[in-house]
């Protein structure tokens, strides 16, 4: 996949292939400087800006018709302080490239999500997670942030320094300025105990609390029109290091997760009513299997199936009741589903538009093979989980305002005033902004 999302003739297409925008014109910067100069450039050309990653958000959030910024050469660690334990990268690095690094220097995140073809920027201010009893999102492990605003100038923030930007920009949605550069908490790296197994769907929600409770990271994917689930409990562990072996790598991330798994989705695509038997073969497909390996290696999974997503974070005592209830949605519906639910969690975190924000929260991801339709699955969902407060993913498909997100966010107002002060005539507003954020 290419470092951007891109087509011809000058549209820009997202890597759902979902979204698709012609920008009046692109701008690479190759330093901070740069980058304010284009920002005042557009203001002064009446233009929109749009800084925009690898693509991979599913929403219009970095859509423009205005002046696109792409971070490519914005890209690298500046700065790695062993005694604070934080490293600075540049916004544009993709998380493979800084997992790697961080590897060859000796550190790791604590915590990340299961894709890493994002950039920092583009994964942190769109609330990109992963699952974690204690560990929270990659945004909250964020130290300090360095961001050009709307008068091209560079503001940079922490707990200590403009610690009310730093509450809100940490997940920014693009609305208060373009990130240029990030500081994250680091660590020694360490040793993760991945166990993967089946476990059926009744005996996953009724111990639901315990797994949570007993993991530091526990995960689960649901196979719609069936009874069973892959579970993923992820612990630290002395070692020693027992990696996947390469063939059984292949066989089962690359074979039965993306190959099969895509004849799946073609098989299911031209004959709907055979997906639940696909379901059922699948979901019986993937054997237990232990493995131990450093962080990166155990939290990410390659996706070569394109698809569009949907996700929401529910209270976390909520998750057993919505889940009830999405299956429940399924069964009614005469919907054929190809593609598992994944169930993840959050602690509470102090970011102000983060989907964990204030609470302790469970996620609850909806998937739909590129190209096939989404929306009757995805309306029925969001009803359910919308009816429990539900707060989507910035990144993900979803039909929420700004008078839903002032209602489930209490700090909602807090954030649109902040942009009201840092962006007062909107020159990172886009049709996504204005609908979530409001005019």
């Amino acid at each position: 996949m290419s470092s951007t999302a891109s087509g011809k003739n000058g549209t820009w297409r997202n890597w759902g292939g979902n979204v698709a925008a012609r920008p009046a014109r692109e701008v690479a910067p190759a330093s901070v400087e740069e980058l304010a100069a284009a920002i005042r450039r557009a203001a002064e050309d009446g233009l929109k800006v749009k800084a925009v990653g690898s693509g991979h958000s599913f929403t219009s959030i970095a859509a423009t018709d205005g002046v696109l910024i792409r971070p490519q050469l914005l890209t690298g660690i500046r700065h790695i302080d062993r005694e604070a334990g934080t490293v600075t990268v540049e916004a544009g690095t993709p998380l493979k490239r800084l997992n790697m690094a961080l590897a060859r220097e000796g550190l790791s995140l604590a915590n990340m999500g299961d894709i890493m073809e994002q950039t920092v920027s583009g994964a942190t201010s769109t609330g990109t997670h992963g699952t974690g009893r204690d560990s929270a999102s990659i945004a909250a492990q964020i130290k300090a942030l360095e961001i050009v605003t709307a008068d091209g100038s560079v503001l940079t923030c922490s707990e200590k320094e403009n610690p009310e930007v730093f509450a809100a920009a940490r997940v920014g949605l693009g609305a208060l300025g373009v990130v240029t550069a990030i500081t994250f908490a680091v660590e020694p790296i360490f040793l993760l105990t991945a166990r993967e197994e089946p476990m059926p769907f009744a005996r996953v929600l009724a111990e639901f609390d315990e797994l949570w409770t007993e993991n530091e990271h526990f995960e689960f994917y649901w196979f719609p029109h069936t009874g069973s689930t892959n579970t993923k409990r992820n612990n630290r562990s002395a070692g020693p290091e027992k990696p996947v072996g390469q063939l059984a790598g292949w066989f089962e991330d690359e074979l039965l997760s993306n190959g099969v798994f895509q004849v799946a989705q073609w098989v299911g695509r031209a004959a709907p009513a055979t997906i639940p038997t696909i379901a059922r073969v699948s979901s019986k497909a993937l054997s237990a299997r232990t493995y131990t390996d450093i962080p990166y290696k155990v939290f990410t999974s390659p996706r070569r199936v394109r698809f569009v997503e949907m996700e929401y974070a529910v209270p976390r005592e909520a998750v057993v009741e919505t889940l009830g209830e999405l299956k429940s949605m399924i069964e009614r519906s005469g919907l054929r589903v190809s593609f598992p639910v994944e169930v993840r969690t959050a602690p509470a975190d102090d970011i102000t538009l983060s989907t964990a924000s204030g609470r302790d929260s469970a996620y609850i991801a909806v998937h739909m093979v590129k190209g096939t339709p989404f929306q009757r699955y995805f309306t029925a969902a969001e009803r359910i989980f919308t009816a429990h407060e539900g707060r989507p993913h910035w990144g993900k498909v979803h039909t929420r305002d700004a008078e839903y997100f002032a209602g489930v966010y209490p700090r909602f107002e807090e954030f649109t005033a902040l942009r009201d002060r840092l962006d007062p005539d909107r020159l990172f507003q886009n049709d996504y902004l204005r609908r979530v954020l409001g005019a």
